[in-house]
């Protein structure tokens, strides 16, 4: 008989359609007064061993870290006054026990004794690599600091949780606040049908004339690129630059939670000795030192910036001479970008996404992935946490499931936003059987509208395709043990490797003739329009790059240089912009006070890992390069060296298994358009 309390049943999938806000507290409180006995048990237990030791502790801290997963994940997706209260409630209570497990000495003392067991000897590497992260981690997480540093330690991570929350319900409220309700048609002059149909019918269902324009990307993104209104664009990037910042509510400004999270990151990484909390960061990275990534990031920045001049030249001299724009304002660029590709290429991206109907990239992504590693994706059944979702299976050759993700695809309110993988449960060898993997891919399109399917921008398709990489390293990971199963134990300036290198599939001519169907004709892509896109793909690549480098070393240099005696958070950003930015933000723009990735993900100090995995990627993806016609044992080759392996050895190791070889810079140039 299934658990009242639907948090509480781990016999099958989720139920998310019964979940209700009075679930959570009852639920944490049962599962943390299970995972606290279980520490307990486990910290006296002897002789210690695997079964006796580590199988139990995971049983009981799992089942936590499951729930506790799933009401995260709806708070995400949709978000309503009410959960927020019972998710914000419980936030520190499950903080407190994530910080006292880590600085737990009785269980740190069982670790040392497992590693030095006659048991640990006969591991295999897996199983030793366990031990061997859970005896760092407890180094990093305050295990062998005095009580008083613990106990400050603890306050320390439970008050980052706390500001790391309310920054990105900030945005999230700041964004959905915003509406400019226009009255007079033509000032949509430009934008494409279907956002001028969902404009009206938002309108509409808030009992209002006119169209509603809002700061959501399926609408802001083609203001910014296609309105001819330039007043309109200038409004709503004014908008959507002061989200959550001193411009706006008190109570949804994060200028003070920027300030303290930065404060409080130092303070923790000197608690455990570390000269800043970059070191402290790369602690469990790939890079050794801020130094190594701020070099990395300005050799590139050296690479890319005579790119990134030449973009911005050419910009302004097509503004000038042929849209009569003597100064390029910010909130012109994506639409003077978008003229002149049209112009010198003679296509839109507007063009190009009536072809790319969703059910067709959908096909086209499963295709992909089954060519790829000989698997199957069909459709599955599932209880879901809103009419948009989809639920899907992935079966091996012999039919046998190796996993199951949820698909959000969809922008709506109360729904952050963004496009994000998250696993829901983890591969795991149970003494009863493997318990499969289970992942979440979210994404923000815009719905389909008067009947016809979604479509999709070639931008949202490689996102797509970017999340479901990220989903495949979850799904289609070989390894039993949780700490090391999928993206787990995987350094984070590695985890984008799986997601970039799906991007690369995007721009295969035959998998894009499989995946497009236009929305009016049915006709797939034509072969001289993807000729066009191709000859177009490295449009503005240097100052997209070096945009991504102002936000990398933004990041880097706030976590490991930064003096607040000495300046602002705004003036450091400046400083960087002046180091590496060919289009410079007005000073009035809050970027920071959005920048979710850093101040509420777990990008702190690891922003750069962006730009490495693409190194990583690029390289990878030139495997398949230099081996046509052996699709197959390539891919076997990917899944067997990186993919399966998850975290059970070091990313640097799964790669060169893969490749013979260290990474190198050269692919990426070469894909970029800016090899020497």
């Amino acid at each position: 008989m299934s658990p009242a309390n639907p948090l509480l049943d781990f016999s099958g999938l989720p139920r998310f359609s019964e979940v209700r806000p009075e679930h959570i507290g009852p639920a944490i409180d049962a599962l943390l007064e299970q995972a606290e006995a279980a520490v307990e048990q486990a910290g006296t237990v002897s002789p210690v061993s695997w079964d006796s030791f580590v199988t139990p502790l995971e049983d009981a801290t799992e089942r936590l870290w499951r729930a506790w997963g799933q009401v995260s994940h709806l708070q995400a997706v949709v978000n309503t006054p009410e959960l927020r209260e019972a998710y914000n409630a419980n936030l520190p209570r499950v903080t407190r026990f994530g910080s006292s497990l880590g600085q737990n000495l009785a269980l740190y003392s069982q670790y040392k004794a497992l590693a030095e067991s006659p048991e640990y000897a006969g591991y295999d590497p897996v199983r030793r690599k366990v031990v061997d992260n859970a005896l760092r981690d407890f180094r990093l997480g305050g295990a062998e600091l005095d009580e008083a540093s613990k106990q400050r330690f603890a306050a320390i991570q439970e008050e980052l949780a706390a500001l790391s929350a309310k920054f990105s319900q900030n945005v999230l409220d700041a964004t959905d606040a915003f509406a400019l309700y226009v009255e007079d048609e033509s000032r949509l002059a430009g934008l494409p049908a279907e956002v001028v149909a969902a404009a009206r019918a938002a309108a509409e269902k808030d009992g209002r004339p006119g169209w509603k324009l809002t700061l959501q990307m399926p609408c802001y993104l083609p203001v910014q690129t296609y309105a001819e209104d330039r007043s309109l664009r200038e409004a709503l990037y004014r908008a959507h630059g002061l989200r959550a910042s001193e411009a706006g509510p008190a109570e949804l400004d994060n200028s003070g939670n920027i300030d303290r999270i930065v404060a409080l990151r130092g303070e923790l990484a000197a608690l455990l000795g570390f000269s800043s909390y970059a070191e402290y960061s790369l602690a469990t990275k790939m890079a050794q030192t801020p130094d190594e990534v701020l070099g990395f990031l300005r050799d590139l920045a050296g690479r890319a910036l005579p790119f990134a001049r030449r973009d911005r030249a050419e910009l302004e001299a097509f503004a000038r001479d042929e849209l009569c724009l003597d100064e390029l304002q910010p909130w012109d660029l994506a639409w003077a970008s978008e003229k002149l590709k049209q112009a010198r290429y003679s296509y839109s991206e507007q063009e190009v996404k009536q072809y790319f109907t969703e059910p067709k990239v959908l096909a086209g992504l499963f295709g992909v992935i089954e060519s790829l590693y000989q698997v199957k994706v069909k459709p599955d059944t599932a209880p879901l946490w809103h009419e948009d979702v989809r639920f899907y299976r992935v079966e091996d050759a012999q039919g046998r499931l190796l996993g199951q993700f949820y698909l959000d695809p969809y922008a709506r309110e109360g729904k952050r936003g963004g496009a994000w993988m998250d696993d829901c449960r983890n591969r795991r060898l149970r003494a009863d059987g493997v318990q499969t993997p289970l992942v979440y891919v979210v994404c923000n399109f815009g719905k389909p509208v008067a009947g016809k399917p979604a479509t999709l921008g070639f931008n949202e398709v490689t996102t797509l395709f970017h999340e479901m990489g990220h989903g495949l390293h979850q799904l289609l990971t070989a390894i039993g043990e949780l700490p090391v199963a999928g993206i787990n134990g995987v350094e984070w300036d590695a985890v984008e490797l799986p997601s970039q290198f799906m991007e690369n599939f995007c721009w295969e001519w035959e998998r894009v003739q499989a995946m497009t169907a236009h929305v009016d004709t049915g006709a797939p892509l034509p072969r001289e329009l993807f000729d066009r896109m191709l000859a177009a793909k490295n449009f503005q690549a240097g100052m997209f790059t070096v945009r991504q480098l102002e936000f990398a070393l933004f990041d880097m240099e706030l976590h490991s240089r930064f003096d607040p005696a000495r300046d602002s958070v705004l003036q450091l950003l400046e400083r960087v912009r002046d180091e590496v930015a060919v289009n410079r933000t007005p000073s009035w723009h809050r970027f920071p006070h959005q920048f979710s990735h850093i101040f509420a993900g777990g990008y702190a100090a690891g922003y750069y890992s962006y730009k490495w995995a693409e190194v990583l990627s690029a390289d990878a993806y030139a495997a398949f390069e230099e081996t046509p016609g052996q699709l197959a044992e390539t891919g076997a080759r990917f899944l067997r060296e990186i993919l399966s392996r998850g975290g059970s050895r070091s990313a640097l190791e799964n790669f060169k298994a893969f490749r013979g070889r260290e990474p190198s810079l050269d692919a990426l140039l070469r894909h970029n358009g800016m090899a020497a």
